[in-house]
Parts: C-alpha cells; structure tokens; sequence
C-alpha cells in the first residue's frame, strides 16, 4: 500500500524467533493439522494429551500451538483442564443429534446465499471439487473424501460472503467429519464414502444449476443421513470408541485412530 507524504517504517513485532505475520501463518497450520488428527480421530475421544505432545505431532513450536489450542478449546472440539492438560472432547451421540439441527440450519443459509454471490471463479473451484468426486469415487478413501468435503465446504463460506460464519460452521463440520470418519472405518467401509460422495454431487449439481430450492433440500437430504449414521453408531459401536475412558483394557486410553473395518 502507499503511503501519502513521507514514507514510514512499520516495526514488525516479532514471536521468539519469528515476525509477527509469519506467526499467524504457523497458528492457522498448526489449527489445520490438529484438526486433521480430530477428525481422524488419531486424536482418540476422551484422550488426554499436552500441548507439548501436540507440539510433537504437527511438528510446530510452542507459541502456534497454544495459540491454535486456544480456538480448538473455544469451538469445543478440545477441553482444556488446568493443571491437568488437555482432554479431546469425547463423541456425545446426543450432543451431536442437537448439533446436527443447527448445522441443517446454517448450511441451508450458506448454501442458499451461496448461489445467489457466487463468482466464475467459485463456479470453476465446484466443477473441480464434482469431478473429483465423480472420477476418483471407486478407490477414494475417507481422509480423501474428508479433504473435499472440507474444500466444498470452505467454498460455499467463501461464495456466500459471510465470511464470519466459518467460526460457527468450521467445528460443527469437523465435529460431523469425525462421526463420518467412526462411521466409515467402523461400520459402512467403503459404501459410506459412496453415499456421502453421491449426496455432495447432488448439492453441487442444484447448486450450479442455480436451484436454491433444490440444493438446499439436497442439502437437508446430508444432514438427515448424517443422523442416521449416528443412530447406528449408537446401536453398535464399542463405548470406548467414543470415549477412551470406557475402555476396560489397560492402554487404550491413549491415542490412536480406530482400525479398519473387515
């Protein structure tokens, strides 16, 4: 930017070793990849674990990851216990039923302003996320499916304009990628990728097609699935996967994500 009259210098403050602008950089990687382990559940519900230990796995110092921790602990997806570390935030079948009310709710809302905002740009950035889903479905894996999901889902904030709403959806979303991801490795395999991918190319199909009464009924449409698949979890998954404290074998109660299903 230029400035009018005299030039000034700007101090830049600086983090330890690091600029200030380049330490924000670091926090959104180090919210990003702790994310990525929650979702995963390499962050195993009920766990707890240290900020150094977090340091250790996405590979980051000290100052990005507390300060990432901070957001997780405010969006609910971490607890925080003083003197005693951190806990991730157990999977509450509950909890996630009347969470998935309110993410109907705002989706419906993004998806809807979406339309109405969205550039050429936008337009080609949805073609691209459709034909990979279409192309690559028979041999997708979940943390594939997972990272579209979240680039359709980033996209849709992004075209609507409002901006502020990531802070709301961008948990609620993880907090339904992490039941996808149990359901996925669990129970469905491979056929609950298919059927969350299908319902993603709907959306996206009323969505280019302009049909804001369609995309957000299709939109819907997810959102009762998702549902679905948290009453077959409740019916029958093991407890301790859920929460490692209802583990009753020594050991599990550490990290770790779940195995594949057969």
């Amino acid at each position: 930017m230029k400035e009018v009259g005299a030039a000034r210098t700007v101090p830049v403050v600086a983090l330890g070793d690091r600029p200030l602008e380049q330490n924000r950089d670091l926090t959104a990687i180090a919210y990003e990849r702790i994310e990525e382990h929650f979702v995963s559940m390499r962050l195993a519900p009920g766990a707890e674990i240290r900020t150094q230990d977090l340091q250790a796995m996405v590979n980051l110092g000290r100052t990005p990851v507390h300060q990432a921790v901070r957001r997780l602990a405010a969006e609910t997806l971490l607890e925080v216990r003083p003197r005693n570390g951190l806990r991730i935030t157990p999977i509450d079948l509950s909890r996630e039923k009347r969470l998935s009310e309110l993410r109907r709710d705002l989706n419906r809302f993004v998806t809807a302003t979406a339309i109405r905002n969205m550039t050429s740009n936008d337009r080609a950035g949805l073609h691209y996320l459709r034909r990979k889903l279409i192309t690559e479905i028979d041999t997708m894996t979940v943390d594939a499916f997972n990272a579209v999901d979240k680039s359709f889902d980033r996209l849709l904030i992004r075209a609507s304009g409002e901006r502020f709403l990531e802070r709301v959806l961008s948990p609620l979303h993880a907090i339904a990628r992490r039941i996808g991801y149990l359901h996925i490795t669990q129970i469905s395999g491979h056929d609950g990728v298919v059927g969350s991918a299908e319902r993603h190319v709907a959306i996206m199909d009323f969505i280019l097609a302009g049909d804001e009464e369609r995309a957000c009924a299709a939109s819907d449409e997810l959102v009762t699935y998702s549902v679905g698949l948290l009453q077959q979890l409740e019916e029958q998954i093991d407890p301790a996967l859920l929460d490692v404290r209802f583990s009753v074998e020594p050991g599990k109660a550490g990290g770790g994500a779940p195995g594949q299903p057969a």
